[in-house]
């Protein structure tokens, strides 16, 4: 008994050994198939983490997992994504491992986790699935072949877990999701047939030619299939469906020949309670139906049947129908009543240009208004034809009265339309508009609108909009919202192809206004973090939303308004022109009265980029200096000065820069130029710390007497400084020359330069002075140049008084100099005059006595020695006879 129990022992040691050493031994096999079928029958890229083998968990039998199993594509998607699966779980016969890497493997169970699978067809045809490669093999019959697969399935149950499927067709213009998807298989072998007992669970969104038709729709089915390997023949045995919560019943099979599919299914909901449609409608909208109260009924049946190939599609004939059905949430007081829905999908001849929709009646009724509609849409897949029929009234405000929808803004009025319109889609993107046959009308009256968008609610008393063929004409629209009022006429030129052609809406109007307040129409912004207070700084806040010019819009506006107001700034009699178009408004002939004077303005304002930007000529004529300094921030940063001013101001001004994301000029961008005259202005010395200054500085300067009538300068912005080029003006009788720039932050630096009467130096010029006349100190005036730096509010200002004493020396130097060369002038006149007049007198008079005779001759030789001497520098003093006996 206890060598029987010692070799038994014996045994269970070599058991666990193999149990822990066959995982080691029989890894490098696993990873060998897998590279295998990689090199051999993809091409694409496969990786991995790791692998495991465990023979602990399933065993006798092996279980292999896979961890970060991927396959990426080669060109022409190159780099996507195929597949990617967090865990691949698979369990074998232990008897697997001792194959050979191209002998085959079988898998009795799998587990896929976390999967990602993205299969994609792009606008060329391509698609992202077709990596199997061709080998000889595959060109002969199916009897010589000398490859077997790779792994083979004898599957008693599968699992795919919290999984993704995208499917994308950019040929077919559609796109289908599987997200949260679950689903699990258990498989019986019966004959040469496997049944496989499925259940799956997900959420599904589908997408056709832009129009979203499911949107996270749960998605549940319990199916029983029938798989025929041997004929490729996989039938539905016994299937329920639950979409959202409405029941379907469905059975059929689809055949794969070699040429063809062949589809034959049906399908219908298993009663005819009306809860059934309310049970389609995502549960985020349709709220909770359990207590519901309906009448009437509500089917779905369809037939799906025929050949699937390269040029047919299955025949359908799906329709979906309710009679006389109403609907009623307890919690709320309205009901939806006489609900009739008669719709089907359609396809006759198995051509997909043949499918068509067809609504015979669609009709319902919410209180006493009935809205009904009819139609027809057909070539789905190609070019649409939409012929479709609305006649109807409807009471928005009763909407959220009778349904549980969630609104963000409340609606209030009467809708009335009467509408009938045929087009189709490759006539609205051609814009082929003479095509489009629309007739009939639509109007809305005391229409109500509140939006985070508005800071007031939006009335609109009344409105109405005329369809005919080619055009959609605004004959009427009266609004308000808070202080503004709008009244406005047009027409829309392609309003089918806005809808249908996702082309811009294309218009001319014409709007009116009594008032017109620009913050009825602007909200508050989010407030900008401390370092980004500033306006003149182009970095914003992330969390701030920026103004944009619609993208969608490609429309004309005159407009006609009796008063603007903006922030605190009021325009009178504004007329003028807007162009939306690219994200672009341009402005053109805009015309308004503004203080006191005249406003004349073009450019643009676009959106387009990331950061917004601007260009404007704008003339102003004849404003108030006062008011326009006081209310224009824009006027603030350009001229500061001119805020101690008053008068008149005309100016011209040409500028482009960058816009904030509240659409406000970033000074600091601003490149362009201005002309600006002033008209009869007067300073006030006390309006600004450097007028105020200047005349405290300069005690002879009072610019009481200061004349600015007519004076014209020019002004060019660039890198945030506005250039001054000269300009004079006088104060009583001094002229006055100044240059120089400053910044939008009042940085300043300029040179001014005072012509001042030399009288006004005072003490330090006395000295000078006193050399001249009294009419030559009346007569001389000497340039005095004054820095000003710092800023506005603390301004620098260095007035030169040396400079100018220097001057008015070098001025009298050059004074006395001039004297001496006149006076050596003049006397080298008379010298020359004597000689020549002495000569004659001897001549003529001979009586002349000899004394005459000498002191005309010493005469001339003390001027000839002082003439020579001045002209040669070189000019002696006389001895002093009285220092020396000599």
């Amino acid at each position: 008994m206890k060598k029987a129990l010692k070799i038994f022992g014996i045994l269970i040691v070599i058991l666990v050994i193999v149990i822990i050493a066959v995982p080691f031994l029989f890894k490098g096999t696993i990873k060998d198939k897998i590279k295998y079928l990689a090199n051999q029958h993809i091409e694409a890229t496969v990786d991995f983490s790791d692998i495991g083998i465990s023979l602990f968990r399933s065993f006798p039998d092996a279980t292999v997992t896979i961890d970060d199993l991927s396959i990426l594509n080669k060109a022409p998607f190159e780099g996507d994504t195929l597949a990617y699966a967090k865990k691949v779980t698979l369990d074998m016969s232990i008897n697997e491992f001792f194959k050979d890497a191209s002998e085959s493997i079988n898998v009795e169970k799998f587990v896929i986790d976390q999967a990602y699978v993205a299969i994609k067809t792009d606008s060329l045809g391509n698609s992202n699935y077709d990596i199997v490669k061709t080998s000889e093999s595959d060109t002969k019959s199916s009897s010589s072949k000398e490859e077997s697969d790779p792994f083979t399935f004898a599957l008693e149950h599968y699992e795919i877990n919290n999984s993704k499927v995208l499917y994308k067709d950019d040929v077919g213009k559609m796109t289908l999701v599987l997200t949260g998807l679950n689903h699990t298989g258990d498989g019986t072998v019966s004959g040469e047939k496997v049944i496989l007992n499925t259940k799956s669970d997900t959420e599904i969104t589908f997408v056709f030619n832009g129009t979203n038709y499911l949107d996270k729709n749960k998605l549940a089915l319990d199916a029983a299939l029938e798989l025929d390997l041997d004929q490729q023949r996989y039938s539905f045995l016994d299937n329920k469906a639950l979409v959202n919560q409405l029941p379907l019943e469905f059975q059929g099979y689809v055949q794969l020949f070699e040429d063809y599919t062949d589809v034959d299914l049906s399908f219908k909901t298993p009663d005819s309670d009306f809860k059934n449609f309310l049970a389609v409608i995502p549960a985020a909208y349709s709220k909770n139906i359990e207590n519901v109260q309906t009448t009437g009924n509500f089917m779905v049946d369809g037939k799906i049947q025929g050949k699937v190939d390269d040029t047919y599609i299955p025949k359908m004939d799906i329709n979906v129908r309710s009679n006389n059905a109403s609907f009623k949430y307890p919690d709320l007081p309205k009901s939806v009543s006489e609900i009739v829905i008669n719709t089907a999908l359609k396809n006759e001849t198995g051509l997909v240009d043949d499918t068509y929709l067809k609504i015979e009646n669609l009709n319902f009724k919410i209180d006493q208004d009935v809205f009904n509609a009819k139609g027809l849409f057909k070539n789905l897949t190609g070019n649409t034809v939409v012929d479709l029929a609305i006649n109807g009234t409807l009471n928005l405000a009763n909407l959220k009265k009778a349904y549980p929808i969630d609104l963000e803004q409340e609606l209030n009025g009467i809708l009335k339309a009467n509408i009938n319109t045929h087009f189709d889609l490759e006539s609205l993107e051609k814009e082929q508009y003479q095509n489009v046959r629309s007739t009939g009308v639509a109007s809305i009256t005391n229409f109500s609108y509140q939006t985070p968008e508005l800071p007031n609610e939006l009335k609109i008393s009344n409105a109405r909009v005329d369809f005919k063929p080619g055009t959609i004409t605004l004959q009427e629209m009266k609004a308000t919202t808070g202080q503004s009022d709008i009244a406005a006429q047009g027409k829309i030129t392609n309003f089918m192809g806005f809808l249908f052609a996702k082309q811009n809406l294309k218009g001319d109007f014409v709007a009116n206004s009594n008032k017109f307040v620009v913050n009825d129409f602007m909200t508050a912004t989010a407030e900008t973090p401390e370092k980004n207070t500033t306006t003149t700084d182009k970095t914003e806040s992330t969390a701030e939303e920026s103004i944009k010019i619609p993208s969608f819009l490609d429309a004309n506006l005159a407009f006609d308004a009796k008063k603007v107001q903006y922030d605190n700034i009021e325009l009178q009699n504004t007329k003028g022109s807007v162009k939306i178009k690219d994200e672009t408004a341009y402005l053109t002939n805009v015309t308004s009265d503004l203080f006191g004077g005249g406003l004349g303005f073009s450019g643009k304002v676009s959106t387009k980029s990331a950061t917004p930007t601007f260009g404007m000529n704008l003339d102003l004529s004849k404003i108030d200096i006062v008011q326009s300094f006081n209310q224009m921030e824009l006027l603030k940063g350009l001229a500061p000065i001119a805020r101690g001013l008053t008068g008149l101001l005309s100016t011209q001004l040409s500028l482009d820069g960058d816009l904030s994301k509240d659409l406000t000029p970033v000074l600091t961008s601003l490149k362009g130029n201005a002309l600006a005259e002033l008209l009869n202005a007067k300073v006030n010395a006390n309006a600004t710390p450097l007028i105020s200054k200047l005349n405290n500085n300069i005690n002879f300067l009072d610019l009481d007497n200061l004349d600015l009538k007519d004076i014209k300068t020019k002004l060019n912005f660039e890198n945030g400084n506005i250039n001054v080029q000269p300009f004079s003006f006088n104060v009583k009788d001094i002229k006055v020359t100044t240059s120089g720039s400053h910044s939008f932050s009042s940085e300043m630096n300029y040179k001014v330069s005072l012509d001042v009467p030399a009288k006004y130096l005072g003490n330090e010029a006395s000295s000078l002075l006193a050399k001249l006349s009294s009419q030559e100190i009346e007569n001389t005036t000497v340039p005095l140049p004054i820095n000003i730096s710092g800023n506005y509010t603390n301004p620098k200002i260095d007035v030169q008084t040396k400079a100018a004493i220097a001057n008015l020396s070098q001025q009298i130097i050059a004074t006395q100099k001039q004297k001496a060369k006149d006076k050596i002038t003049e006397t080298g006149k008379e010298v020359l005059g004597g000689l020549l007049g002495g000569n004659k007198e001897q001549t003529k008079d001979s009586t002349n006595t000899t004394t005459t005779k000498n002191t005309t001759e010493d005469a001339i030789k003390d001027a000839a020695k002082d003439v020579l001497g001045g002209l040669l520098g070189k000019k002696k003093k006389k001895k002093d006879t009285t220092k020396s006996g000599n």
